[in-house]
């Protein structure tokens, strides 16, 4: 006989003694939906008509396919195969519930959670008691923060140091126009306790560092990573581990996105699946590579369901899964985490016992920082000014991409990416100044190493980029 497991939706669960997958033998679909029934018989009415036809607002599918498209429920079925069933719903509203020991606004804020029996009324006060700390008020912060505060998360803390750019508001969507200037919390508090004023929102106006790290995650049941650099994720991570925290994972780059939840008191941490972080080099940020602007709110929603899931100890947390979205194919895949045996943080004997110095660890400044990492020969936004105006001018080359180049650019410059650099170089001429740049000199202090590296000798960076020669040099540049 052929053994399938059968996904039970959410609405479904009450009529199958709550389970979320059922095993069931069957050598076809139609007969492993009526085998299903004769276990849980409070499905039948759910699935089938008086007459016994499947019901037209339920959908079945096997494995990713809808069985509609195959041989519907004559459709047979293998080994290992899932069968998933797939009801209609709807965002409607249901009866009154009955008068719980919550305040009258509460009663009406939260009805469509007190209606669900997964949450109902003792859920909803959990989650009012409940404390999650955001790490970034940022693209994927902006979205989480707000489900959590209308979700009714009793308190919300905020770890951020920036104000509100105009580049910001593609993606961020806690903030507007009116807020261009402000310290990004100050604004976020104003938006979630408007949207909510049941929730308190507590700020961390400083970066997170290994000094304050231990003292600012500990009162917080749940820790949502919403970090944009390498340095503050690992201390999140390490921090969680230490504290026996969950930590909510989201990142995002260009058109791609990926979710999970580390808890190493029951599965692998962060650390576990990255060990050590890439070479600043190989990783650029969303400012340097961009990032299509929905993306951090599909990731940011899916780190507020994790969170509640996780208050509310509610359904299978992302707990050892990896979850990869793109945005460009509309398409999730999953991918399973195992907890790594010699992980020098979580295993039965690890080899670092506390925080310690993440900027050299990865190499690169943690955000807030302003350590420089050039270490190669740099000049000012102010002395290209005099070079470019004498009669021997230096040649400039703009490593960036071309999508960047079509926003600003220097004048007379040469346009060489980064990655076409190595290939290059017989367009330059050693005997001549050559000044490397990039939007804001991160790129470019690589691309000058590389020159270095290769025997050129004139070669210098632009400190500071495009960025440092609109604020010093042309305000009229646009800054992007």
């Amino acid at each position: 006989m052929t053994r399938t497991t059968v996904k039970i939706p959410t609405p479904l669960r009450g009529f199958a003694d709550g389970r979320a997958e059922v095993p069931v033998d069957g050598e076809t679909v139609d007969a492993v939906v009526r085998e299903l029934v004769q276990q849980f018989p409070k499905l039948q009415k759910h699935l089938f008509t008086p007459g016994g036809e499947l019901r037209n607002f339920v959908s079945v599918y096997l494995n990713e396919e809808d069985i509609r498209h195959l041989q519907r429920g004559a459709t047979p079925t293998r080994d290992g195969d899932v069968v998933a069933i797939v009801p209609a719903i709807a965002g409607g509203a249901g009866a009154a519930a009955s008068s719980p020991p919550l305040s009258r606004d509460q009663l009406v804020r939260y009805s469509r959670h007190l209606l669900l029996p997964e949450v109902g009324v003792a859920g909803q006060k959990k989650l009012l008691r409940s404390k999650v700390l955001v790490v970034g008020a940022g693209g994927l912060g902006s979205p989480t923060s707000l489900y959590l505060a209308a979700a009714g998360v009793g308190e919300i803390g905020l770890v951020d140091f920036d104000a509100v750019d105009v580049s910001n508001l593609q993606r961020q969507v806690l903030y507007t126009t009116h807020d261009v200037g402000r310290p990004k919390l100050e604004v976020a508090r104003e938006r979630l306790e408007g949207l909510n004023p049941g929730v308190k929102v507590n700020l961390h106006p400083a970066p997170l560092k290994s000094a304050n790290a231990m003292e600012i995650l500990r009162p917080y049941d749940v820790v949502v990573d919403g970090t944009d650099n390498f340095p503050t994720r690992y201390l999140v991570n390490d921090a969680c581990v230490l504290l026996g925290k969950p930590n909510v994972y989201g990142s995002i780059y260009r058109f791609e996105g990926q979710a999970s939840v580390f808890d190493a008191r029951r599965g692998p941490c962060y650390r576990c699946l990255y060990p050590e972080p890439p070479p600043a080099d190989l990783v650029p940020s969303c400012a340097e590579a961009g990032v299509f602007g929905i993306l951090p709110g599909i990731v940011g929603i899916m780190q507020a369901t994790e969170t509640v899931k996780l208050l509310l100890d509610l359904g299978e947390p992302l707990i050892g899964r990896l979850l990869l979205f793109d945005a460009l194919a509309m398409n999730f895949r999953e991918l399973k985490l195992r907890k790594n045996p010699d992980c020098v943080l979580c295993s039965p004997k690890p080899t670092q016992k506390g925080l310690i110095d993440y900027e050299q660890f990865c190499g690169v400044p943690a955000a807030g920082s302003q350590r420089s990492s050039s270490g190669v020969p740099e000049i000012t936004p102010e002395e290209l000014r005099d070079e470019l105006a004498s009669a021997d001018p230096p040649m400039l080359v703009d490593v960036r991409d071309p999508p960047e180049w079509d926003i600003a650019r220097l004048p007379s410059a040469t346009l060489i990416p980064r990655g076409e650099l190595p290939n290059r170089v017989s367009e330059l001429t050693r005997a001549r100044q050559v000044v490397v740049y990039c939007r804001s000199g991160q790129r470019s202090s690589q691309s000058t190493r590389l020159l270095l590296d290769l025997g050129f000798q004139n070669v210098r960076n632009l400190k500071g980029g495009l960025l440092a020669w609109a604020d010093h040099i042309d305000p009229s540049m646009p800054k992007y």
